[in-house]
């Protein structure tokens, strides 16, 4: 195993701080590590240049790595045959949002839903400060690379956010994955404006459930979708089912019958005469974390979630535009105690965000408005622990 890595150098009274990427390999499928002898492998000599992404390129036949340039919010390529000497291959931006430092770039080949042999690359840029809801976020541009070179289809104005809630940041995808899979990317589960103030204990941060990406045909253009792995059905215990009109009969079978902390929710409703339905979750002690749809946006309100004073930007209200016109709105949402990671229009627009509850709290409501909402078809499962479970694990 080789790990590419950014190494950091500490500033001093005599020189400024020096970032530089390395080399480290490993003999025993990771448990020990042995930096590379002549790093660093690639030095510009800047106190801002990290996080490379490397991946073998089938066309160029040599590794590719996509490494930032912060303050410049350009991402550079560079080409080796042997990960130990690069070769400058091509640079992309300023484009998209530049509010903040650019971080964590990914470019990833991604298959089109509906068209299974064609596919486009996505190039994926953290950003901090400058996200769209405040501090950390990402966005990501569709194009074509040729081995050596991306180049952005749309125009570089034109800004596409890979997700809608405060809390994804520095998503990577795997390597090594099956000819025809498709690609499985994960997050960073926090935000830099309150990741070392969040009240939790003894852990530090979490990742994001696994996304499965495609790239789907909208009127507007080729945009990413993302959707939870398949694993986590794996993962399903005690089911509760439910189809009607009855917002009331809903919300009193879900109080008897569902109790859980850890759960996955999978609703299809038609917005009300007044154009909304949300649900009501992790509720107790008068606290809850809303996740709904009104005006035409996607909503997740955390304001009221629980314990929300350790930072001004941690209570917020997010929001995505999506357009449903007459049809119903498709939800699947995963809710792990103190994580909420929402995916609506079978992935069309994801929403992640950290909650903070109080113990016990695992009541769940309906709310549709106007009277009438229509068929309500309603899926909850609990999600058993990866962990606790027994034989393999499940995330192989």
């Amino acid at each position: 195993m080789v790990a590419v890595y950014t190494g950091h150098t500490p500033a001093t009274p005599s020189r400024p701080a020096l970032q530089t990427q390395n080399l480290a390999f490993s003999n025993d499928r990771g448990r020990t590590w042995t930096k590379y002898s002549a790093n660093p492998v690639l030095n510009l000599n800047v106190p801002d240049f990290r996080d490379p992404h490397v991946f073998w390129a089938d066309q160029a036949r040599q590794w590719v790595m996509a490494v930032a340039l912060p303050n410049d919010h350009k991402v550079l390529f560079y080409g080796s045959p042997d990960l130990k000497g690069w070769k400058r291959l091509s640079e992309f931006g300023p484009a998209g949002a530049t509010g903040g430092q650019w971080e964590c770039p990914t470019l990833t080949e991604i298959p089109i839903a509906d068209s299974p042999r064609q596919t486009r690359w996505v190039l994926k840029v953290g950003l901090n400060p400058g996200g769209l809801q405040g501090g950390s976020g990402e966005q990501y541009f569709v194009g074509s690379f040729d081995g050596g070179r991306f180049t952005n289809d749309n125009p570089s104005s034109t800004t596409l956010w890979t997700d809608y809630g405060k809390d994804c940041y520095c998503a990577l995808t795997f390597n090594g994955m099956k000819p025809g899979e498709l690609p499985i990317m994960i997050g960073w589960m926090s935000n830099w404006q309150y990741a070392a103030k969040a009240p939790t204990q003894p852990w530090r941060g979490q990742m994001t459930i696994p996304r499965r990406l495609q790239l789907r045909r909208l009127p507007e253009g080729l945009r990413l979708v993302q959707e939870p792995i398949e694993a986590i059905e794996r993962l399903r215990g005690g089911h509760f089912a439910w189809r009607g009109q009855n917002a009331a009969e809903l919300n009193l079978a879900l109080k008897q019958k569902v109790h859980w902390s850890s759960f996955e929710l999978r609703s299809t409703a038609l917005p009300g005469a007044a154009g909304e339905v949300a649900w009501r979750l992790t509720a107790g002690g008068g606290k809850y974390t809303t996740v709904g749809y009104a005006g035409g946006e996607l909503f997740v309100d955390r304001t009221q979630s629980g314990v929300t004073d350790f930072s001004k930007d941690f209570p917020a209200r997010t929001s995505a535009p999506i357009a449903i016109g007459n049809s119903p709105l498709e939800l699947r949402i995963l809710v792990d105690r103190s994580t909420v990671e929402v995916f609506a229009q079978g992935g069309k627009v994801a929403i992640t965000n950290l909650v903070y509850p109080p113990a016990g709290a695992q009541g769940m409501e309906f709310f549709a408005g106007g009277v009438k909402a229509g068929p309500i078809r309603v899926d909850v499962w609990e999600l058993r622990s990866a962990w606790k479970s027994p034989g393999p694990p499940y995330f192989r």
